[in-house]
């Protein structure tokens, strides 16, 4: 470790402890299992918006996202719902229903970028539509938060990119975790150099039960002739009869979703990247398959990756386990665990665990060691000799584990929107633009492509895009 980042790491630690909900003298802060930070977030603009400063979305894609941020966006002050988009007659009904019936709505999002009253779109479609509306919309002056992932195809980034540089538009996708107020003090005790050198991350999200395996509930009347408009939904996909289990069930189909790599590996990518300040693996094996979910569904509902992260000003080199399983037996559970060579850091939803080294680094005795296989006369001399050539140890080496815990009640979700319209409205740059969002997409993508043509892929991280070797 440098000089610098053991600097830092000293003043993170005593900063740290220094700030803890504790009592009493070092000696019980020493004997202590845990001390316990409560993290304090920005508070939400307590500003009132004059109709100039006032910024006016639609949503496209009234599915649960499209409910989901639409809910969140409105209560960030001075933003207001003015249309929504939707193929299903049902979901422009509802959202009447919930916003009141001078909402505009259409089923043609084409409608919706045309109107001059509109600063901004909300785009949660199903994926193979993402990158077309977020073109589309750029192009025609709005700013974008695109739900996860970015594209539907790794060929799709590239264009991206290239029309939010062009345009200048705000382009924000929706990991709302390198957001978080957790995330946040998670990279900061990387930074610190808290862990010493990072040698391995492990990170899963795993689920159980059916609507988390995507088994959405369908409405009565799908079947109805002309509640859907299949023939715009299924825009660039392969033409085939209507049937509302693939609509309402889109992520469980190629044609349509990315799978769980799409859906989850993003938002562990994301939080990765945010942490340690990344841009992404070089090379990229995973394997997976359908073990539980045979309903019909052509993705797996578990997948495993390995990841090679090369070493850059940021980070050493280090790798990546990730995982997803649909099936896991219990009620499901979400990690990013940072395993370095003095502790562990653990983000768990809404905390943050800093775990220590509690043993010096430099060569010990006792335990499971060889000294008790010396005669007895050595063992005494290797005592000796021990105890003069190391130092003993210190109070720093017992330190407990530190959790920092967001307050009850905050949202990173509504940070995350916070964030978009803080860009659109102080024209400041958001923490998951074009860039960002394909460094971490281009991975998950990736990684189907690796399940599906079982080999390895070689990426480019700083370009975003697979190598061909």
């Amino acid at each position: 470790m440098s000089k610098h980042n053991e600097k830092s790491r000293r003043s993170f630690i005593k900063k740290a402890l220094g700030t803890a909900v504790i009592t009493g003298a070092a000696p019980s802060l020493l004997a202590s299992p845990r001390n316990t930070v409560t993290l304090r977030p920005e508070p939400l603009s307590t500003k009132t918006y004059g109709p100039n400063d006032q910024v006016n979305i639609a949503v496209i894609g009234m599915g649960i996202m499209g409910f989901n941020n639409l809910e969140t966006s409105v209560q960030i002050p001075g933003v207001k719902l003015v249309a929504a988009c939707d193929l299903y007659n049902g979901r422009l009904e509802r959202t009447k229903e919930l916003y009141g019936k001078d909402i505009f709505t259409t089923r043609n999002y084409k409608e919706i970028l045309d109107r001059k009253d509109i600063d901004a779109v909300i785009i949660a479609t199903s994926d193979h539509w993402h990158d077309r509306i977020s073109i589309d919309a750029m192009n025609k002056g709005k700013h974008v938060y695109c739900e996860k992932p970015m594209v539907h195809k790794l060929e799709e980034g590239a264009d991206v990119i290239a029309t939010q540089k062009k345009t200048g538009k705000v382009f924000q996708v929706g990991s709302q975790r390198v957001s978080s107020i957790v995330t946040d003090k998670a990279r900061e005790i990387f930074e610190s150099g808290a862990i010493g050198d990072l040698i391995l991350v492990e990170t899963w999200n795993d689920r159980q039960g059916g609507n988390g395996a995507w088994q959405y509930s369908i409405p009565t009347d799908a079947k109805t002739p002309g509640a859907v408009d299949w023939e715009a939904f299924l825009g660039d996909a392969p033409k085939v009869a209507y049937d509302p289990v693939r609509f309402f069930r889109w992520r469980n189909y190629q044609d349509y979703g990315t799978g769980i790599a799409g859906d989850l590996f993003v938002h562990l990518f994301s939080g990765l990247h945010t942490v340690t300040s990344s841009k992404g693996p070089n090379r990229i094996y995973s394997t997976g398959g359908l073990r539980y979910w045979k309903d019909g569904r052509d993705v797996p509902d578990i997948i495993c990756g390995l990841y090679d992260y090369p070493a850059t000003d940021k980070h050493p080199a280090f790798n990546l386990q990730m995982r997803v399983n649909f099936v896991s037996g219990s009620g499901g559970d979400s990690r990013l665990r940072l395993v370095g060579s003095d502790g562990v850091i653990t983000l768990s939803g809404s905390a943050v665990k800093l775990q220590r080294s509690k043993t010096p680094k430099y060569p010990g005795y006792g335990g499971w060691d060889s000294f008790t296989t010396f005669t007895e006369a050595q063992q005494k001399e290797y005592e000796k000799w021990y105890k003069a050539n190391h130092p003993p140890i210190t109070a720093e080496m017992l330190q407990p584990e530190t959790e920092f815990k967001a307050p009850q009640g905050y949202s990173d979700n509504i940070a995350h929107h916070a964030n978009f319209y803080k860009g659109i409205r102080e024209n400041v740059p958001v923490k998951e633009d074009a860039w960002f969002s394909m460094r971490a997409a281009g991975p998950a993508l990736a990684s189907n492509k690796s399940v599906f043509e079982k080999k390895i892929i070689h990426w480019d991280p700083e370009n975003a895009k697979v190598i061909s070797v």
